[in-house]
Parts: structure tokens; C-alpha cells; sequence
């Protein structure tokens, strides 16, 4: 019965729905991305990330033994084995309308993306999707245990799903006190999986246009071998590489927080100095959208940014001229974080959105960069996600103050900007936010895709994005 009983618990355990790490941005666009397409805001988002649950709000020799119980919510080692990804994949695609469309977004995490996505009434496809799966005795002062505990998962992943390659990323930083409860996979396509073909083949509009949005960062990675690389902090964190090779200070100052060791803090060493980081996307996937597109004859875009802030400002001035030409504004700005997005309420207000990757103290300076050189906004609101560990990287309220005071009849920063780094916030937060703003109905007709990438390759004056 025992036995019975833990292979149901597996079984259960490698179903998408638990497969796709609940906290993780992916997971959070895919949703956001759907729910624009069906009209639906995301509301009754109500879950409260790990982090949150287990980070700040305990006492400091507390954290390990919480971060114990947060595992419990991964993916258990048992189960790995059962794990499919084009079951992950089908999954995706099942979250959307079964309807015509004119195009597909499709790529690396951004929201811009999902915004793009929702403003043409198309869905948005991720390249890859994280997965947490536990780890009993993990610490996150000990990333060469993590690679060792993580080599034998990504192993059983890969041996069963060759289609994909397994990015490990070690980052105490990101994902405070989970660091040491559980290893984060990120499973990459390396073609474009038949869940997605299918879909595609059967709701494209002949022509269509089908837009692949690239990060193109690159990070120091240790090549395992077999389709496995491990990656040691992210620039995501708002942190260099070089903090986290030699323990720099804040990473230190993370480390002392998590009531970790720096004098373990021993990683191996890296085998390739740079590769694309977590969120970007393998060469292969591309290779074949573009093989796939080119033999439907639809119209294939690439949109390529090296900093995120780039894409997030290209898309915020395409938003920008499709309210004005729609006879609206245009000049009400939303600055959103992380898991802080609502696409559904962005257009039901008719906001210009622009959003940050996490509240590091460079995407506030990003935002205050773009808002200096762009026509005034009589209005900005600004939310701000909680990171997993506080340090001097991350951007303090008055960074997003000084932001907010670009607007020039409204400017407000949401109050829990001031927990960042101890409350990251369930999704139905910014929704909750939006809804405060009055409509602007009805939203302007469907972006149409050619449009929409011809106007973004003229937003796009920096050497940090292309549109090609």
C-alpha cells in the first residue's frame, strides 16, 4: 500500500500543472497571456510566492527549517521520471482560446511580450518553463552540492525527454531561502515541440505573422555535458557574475541574510566563459520556428534585445502611438514588476505599460533613463515586486519615487514598494491596483503584427534591441 501510494504521489506530482514551478514568471505570463485572450483579469491569483511565505518575516535562525517546509511544494526527486515536456507543452497551449489567429509571440520571458501579445489578441509561447524539485539536505552556501544533486535530476530528465536541454541555475539572491530546499531546472526546447506545431498549424491565419522574441544576455555556465549547464547567480539578481564567482560583498550580505556560510561558498568552476542566459533561447528552437514558418510561408519577426529594460521601452512607446492613433491619450503610465502584471486591466484603463524584469536598483535607473527622453506622462503609477533577498542592488523607494515624479499630475508608487526584498506579492495584487484606474472603453482595434513590428523597430533606437 506504501508503495502503492508514494508511485500516486509521483504520478500526481509530474502532471503539468505541478511540473511548471507555480511561482516562476513563466508560469505567471502564460496565465496573465490567456486569461487577455478570454476577456479574464487575473484576480483570484491569489497565491502568495515561497519566498514570501518563507523569507523576511521569520527570525533569522528560523529561515532553514521554513525553507524545509516550503520544498514540500516542489516537484518531489521521485517524480522526475515521469516528467514529459511536450505534455508541458500541450498544456501551454491548452491555457489559450481555440480560435484564429493573425500572429503568435513566442520566445524568451518578457512581459512586454505578454503585453504585445495581448494588445494583437494573440497568444504568447515560452521557449523554455522552470521546474523547483526538491532537495533534502541542500544549503545555499554549497552550490557545488546543488550541482551534484541537480546533475542526477537533470539526468532522468533528459534521458526521457531528449528534446530539451536542462539549465540549472544556482542563485540565493533570486530565490532567497529556496536555494537551499530545492534546485531550479529550466527545461529549454531545442525544437519547437509538436504540442506547439499542432496548435499553431490549426489556429494560424494563412500568412500569418509569427514574432520570436530572443534574450540575448549571456552568463558564465559549466557545461555537465548530455544537454546539462550550470549557471551560478543571474543578471536578474542585479548582481555581476563576478559577485557571485569570488563572494563578492553582496552576495556576502545575501549569504549572511539566509543565515548561510560564505566561508563554504566554494562553486565550480565555470566551463564556458558566456552563454545565453536562463530566459534565453536555444539556437535550435529558433532554427526550427524559422524552418516551420518559412514552409507555411508566414511572416517570421525576430526581436532581440541584450538589456530587458530595451524591450520593455519599445513596447511602452508602441502602446503609446496605438492609444493616440485610437483618438486616447496615451499619457497614463504603469510601471510593472516581475509577477506584478494584469494585460487584461492594462487595456481595459487604456495604460501605456512598461515593465521591470525585478526591482534591481538598474531597471529603476533603465526606467528613469526612458521616462527623462519621452514625451511627458500626466500620470504614472508604479508596482513593485518583492525580491528573494535583499541587497545593495536592489533599488530603494525613493529610486521608484523619483521615477514616479516624471508624471506630471499624478505620481504614485504602490505602499508595498516599501517590503521590497520581504513580501513578494501574488499576481491579483496589480490587478487589484488596476482596477483602481477608470476605463478607458473600448480599447483600440487589435494591433495588427506587421504594424506592430515596423513601429517597434523604429522605437527601438538603442544598440540593446533589434528588430529584424
Amino acid at each position: 500500500m506504501l508503495e502503492e501510494s508514494a508511485r500516486a504521489t509521483a504520478a500526481t506530482a509530474a502532471v503539468p500543472d505541478r511540473v511548471v514551478c507555480p511561482d516562476s514568471l513563466t508560469r505567471v505570463l502564460v496565465t496573465a497571456a490567456a486569461r487577455a485572450l478570454h476577456g479574464r483579469d487575473c484576480g483570484d491569483l491569489g497565491r502568495r510566492p515561497m519566498v514570501a511565505r518563507y523569507g523576511g518575516v521569520l527570525p533569522s535562525g528560523a529561515r532553514r527549517a521554513a525553507a524545509r517546509n516550503a520544498s514540500q511544494a516542489a516537484i518531489p526527486v521521485a517524480a522526475t521520471t515521469g516528467i514529459d515536456t511536450d505534455e508541458v507543452a500541450r498544456w501551454i497551449v491548452g491555457q489559450y482560446p481555440r480560435r484564429q489567429y493573425p500572429a503568435v509571440v513566442i520566445g524568451s520571458p518578457h512581459g512586454a511580450a505578454v503585453h504585445l501579445a495581448a494588445a494583437a489578441g494573440v497568444p504568447w509561447l515560452p521557449s523554455s518553463f522552470e521546474m523547483a524539485v526538491q532537495w533534502p539536505d541542500g544549503s545555499p552556501d554549497d552550490p557545488s552540492a546543488a550541482l551534484t544533486h541537480g546533475a542526477s535530476i537533470a539526468a532522468r530528465l533528459l534521458a526521457a525527454n531528449p528534446a530539451v536541454a536542462i539549465r540549472q541555475v544556482h542563485d540565493p539572491v533570486l530565490r532567497g531561502v529556496l536555494a537551499g530546499s530545492t534546485v531550479s531546472l529550466h527545461a529549454r526546447w531545442q525544437h519547437l515541440p509538436d504540442p506547439y506545431r499542432e496548435f499553431l498549424s490549426a489556429y494560424l491565419t494563412r500568412g500569418a505573422a509569427v514574432i520570436v522574441v530572443r534574450d540575448m544576455r549571456t552568463w558564465p555556465v559549466l557545461d555537465v555535458g548530455a544537454g546539462h549547464t550550470f549557471q551560478l547567480g543571474s543578471p536578474a539578481s542585479g548582481l555581476d557574475a563576478g559577485e557571485f564567482r569570488t563572494a563578492g560583498p553582496q552576495l556576502c550580505q545575501a549569504l549572511r541574510y539566509l543565515d548561510a556560510d560564505r566561508v563554504k561558498w566554494r562553486p565550480p568552476t565555470t566551463s564556458c566563459p558566456e552563454r545565453y542566459t536562463e530566459t534565453g533561447v536555444e539556437a535550435g528552437f529558433e532554427e526550427s520556428v524559422r524552418s516551420w514558418a518559412r514552409a507555411r510561408r508566414l511572416h517570421l519577426h525576430r526581436v532581440l534585445y541584450a538589456a530587458p529594460e530595451a524591450f520593455s521601452a519599445a513596447v511602452a512607446d508602441l502602446y503609446r502611438q496605438w492609444l493616440r492613433g485610437a483618438g486616447k491619450t496615451g499619457n497614463r503610465l504603469v510601471v510593472e514588476s516581475g509577477r506584478l502584471l494584469d494585460p487584461t486591466q492594462v487595456l481595459r484603463a487604456g495604460l501605456v505599460p512598461y515593465w521591470c524584469e525585478t526591482p534591481a536598483s538598474r531597471a529603476a535607473n533603465a526606467l528613469c533613463w526612458w521616462l527623462a527622453g519621452s514625451t511627458t506622462f500626466s500620470s504614472i503609477d508604479v508596482m513593485v515586486d518583492g525580491f528573494g533577498v535583499p541587497t545593495a542592488s536592489t533599488a530603494n523607494p525613493s529610486q521608484w519615487h523619483a521615477a514616479a515624479r516624471f508624471g506630471a499630475r499624478r505620481a504614485h508608487v504602490d505602499p508595498a514598494a516599501t517590503n521590497l526584498g520581504m513580501f513578494p506579492l501574488p499576481v491579483r495584487h496589480a490587478t487589484g491596483v488596476l482596477r483602481g484606474q477608470a476605463a478607458d472603453l473600448p480599447p483600440p482595434a487589435p494591433l495588427r503584427p506587421e504594424a506592430a513590428m515596423e513601429a517597434i523597430g523604429e522605437c527601438a533606437a538603442t544598440p540593446a534591441i533589434l528588430v529584424c
